[in-house]
C-alpha cells in the first residue's frame, strides 16, 4: 500500500542520486511529494503510529523532526499522537533547537525522520535533543532504507524497509557513473 502511494505521488524516482549520506543510489524515494497531500501525510502518519508499542506511544511527551525532510511527518505524528511537533535544524551545521523551541528537562520525545539511509542525521538529532534535555525513547520514519541496519540507539519503527543498494563514491558501478548524478535532498554535502 505505501509503495502504491510513493508511485502515486510520483515520489519513486530512478536515476543517478547523491544521497544526504554522501553515498550513491539508482533509486530515490522523494518523502516530501509522498507527504505534499495533507490526506496521505495524515494516513501515512496514523499507519507508523500504529507500529509504535501501546507503552512507548503512552510515554511519548512531544514529537521532533530534523529540518528539512522530517517537517511534514513530525507534524503529522504529532497530529496522530496528540503532543506538540518541534523540529531541530542546522543553519550553521550543528543541529539545534530555535524557533523559540524548548524542551523539558527529561521530557520524552519521539524522534520522526523521513527517510533513514545510514542514520546520521538521525543520531546527529538526538544528540541535539538531548543536548536540550530532552530523552528520546524511540524514534519512527516512513521509510528504513538501511532495511534494518541502521543503528540510532533507541527503538525504530519505520513504516515500511526498503533495500535499495547505495554505493560510496569510489564504489559507484559503470552504468550509474555514467548518469551525472542529482542531490534531491535537503541536506548540503
Amino acid at each position: 500500500e505505501i509503495l502504491a502511494e510513493f508511485r502515486a505521488a510520483s515520489a519513486l524516482l530512478e536515476g543517478h542520486f547523491l544521497l544526504s549520506s554522501g553515498r550513491h543510489s539508482g533509486n530515490y524515494l522523494q518523502c516530501a511529494r509522498v507527504l505534499m497531500n495533507p490526506e496521505r501525510a495524515g494516513r501515512i502518519a496514523m499507519a507508523i503510529a500504529q507500529k509504535i508499542p501501546r507503552e512507548i506511544k503512552a510515554a511519548i511527551e512531544a514529537v521532533v523532526s530534523p529540518a528539512m525532510g522530517g517537517l511534514i511527518i513530525g507534524h503529522e505524528m504529532g497530529r496522530a499522537l496528540g503532543v506538540d511537533a518541534m523540529f531541530v535544524e542546522r543553519p550553521d551545521g550543528v543541529f539545534g533547537l530555535r524557533r523559540g523551541f524548548a524542551l523539558q528537562p527529561g521530557q520524552k520525545i519521539l524522534l520522526v525522520e523521513d527517510v533513514v539511509t545510514t542514520g546520521l542525521s538521525s543520531r546527529e538529532a538526538i544528540k541535539a535533543i538531548t543536548a536540550e534535555g530532552g530523552e528520546v525513547i524511540a524514534a519512527a520514519a516512513v521509510v528504513d532504507r538501511s532495511a534494518g541496519t541502521a543503528d540510532l540507539g533507541v527503538p525504530f519503527f519505520p513504516l515500511i524497509e526498503f533495500n535499495f543498494p547505495t554505493y560510496a563514491p569510489e564504489e559507484v558501478p559503470p552504468e550509474l557513473a555514467a548518469i551525472p548524478a542529482v542531490k534531491p535532498g535537503s541536506r548540503k554535502a
